[in-house]
């Protein structure tokens, strides 16, 4: 893992989108590629009722509140000791991100600690972005203080392709972890997979785990997997991101909507 997208705006989860960047450029020597995306209002657009008039002033105003956030965070940066460039764009922030990720490794968001209420609430697009790439996304509680790379990993393992392309995206993090977890949560019904492969393709990568199947006790899966994740409290979690997409209206699959809003560490997501 040697490129790191840090979305960076000005918002309550900044600071935690930081230290993970941080954290993850120490560990694995990764570069930090950061990029500000300036979300310009539909009205800026509007050529109507004195629209076109309004618009310079207001994109103005906008780049000047970017720019001020752009002074500090290089500030920071710079007195970090990591590698670090900058890319800003006008435009949609999913899209904006998404366009600059082309040659990253990870992307580094927020998990919001609820619903948006005000301007400075992170976005809730970590698993838009998961769902619209091809690039990983790890979700940072608002919260955090840190990202402890080199503690331990929780992987949710179900044999499906979510859950595969979020295990070989994440395995560069976990050869650093001092303890890897696979997690199978028992599902009545549904078509067998072999629970023994993500152990046996994690081992080829000379990464030693411990495998639970966890029971469901008659409730969903995703309590099963709260369950695992406060019994064997986790550093980071790696888990797919299910759900579908049409005309950019996401619907998550129950599972990657709970563990995103009630895990409460760091989870790596992908597609």
């Amino acid at each position: 893992m040697k490129s790191v997208l840090l979305h960076i705006h000005d918002d309550l989860g900044s600071e935690s989108r930081l230290q993970a960047a941080f954290d993850i450029a120490r560990a694995t020597g990764a570069h930090i590629h950061c990029v500000q995306v300036t979300q310009l209002p539909d009205m800026v657009a509007a050529d109507m009722y004195g629209g076109a008039v309004l618009a310079p002033a207001m994109i103005n105003e906008l780049h000047e509140i970017d720019e001020r956030v752009r002074v500090r965070t290089e500030a920071r940066l710079r007195g970090e000791g990591v590698s670090w460039d900058w890319r800003q764009m006008d435009g949609d922030i999913v899209h904006g991100l998404l366009s600059a990720s082309a040659l990253c490794d990870l992307i580094i968001v927020t998990l919001p600690e609820g619903p948006r209420k005000a301007l400075n609430d992170p976005l809730p697009i970590a698993a838009e972005l998961a769902l619209s790439g091809p690039v990983p996304v790890m979700g940072v509680p608002q919260s955090a203080k840190s990202l402890l790379v080199a503690g331990r990993a929780l992987v949710a393992w179900d044999g499906s392709q979510e859950a595969s392309a979020a295990l070989r995206a994440a395995v560069p993090l976990l050869k650093l972890a001092q303890d890897v977890h696979v997690v199978t949560v028992e599902e009545a019904g549904k078509n067998g997979f072999p629970p023994t492969d993500a152990p046996a393709y994690l081992a080829r990568h000379g990464i030693s785990v411990e495998v639970h199947s966890w029971p469901r006790d008659g409730g969903a899966v995703e309590d099963a997997l709260l369950a695992a994740v406060e019994t064997l409290e986790p550093d980071w979690i790696v888990m797919g991101a299910y759900g579908h997409s049409r005309l950019r209206q996401f619907v998550f699959g129950g599972v990657t909507r709970t563990m995103l809003h009630d895990a409460r560490v760091p989870v790596l997501l992908a597609h």
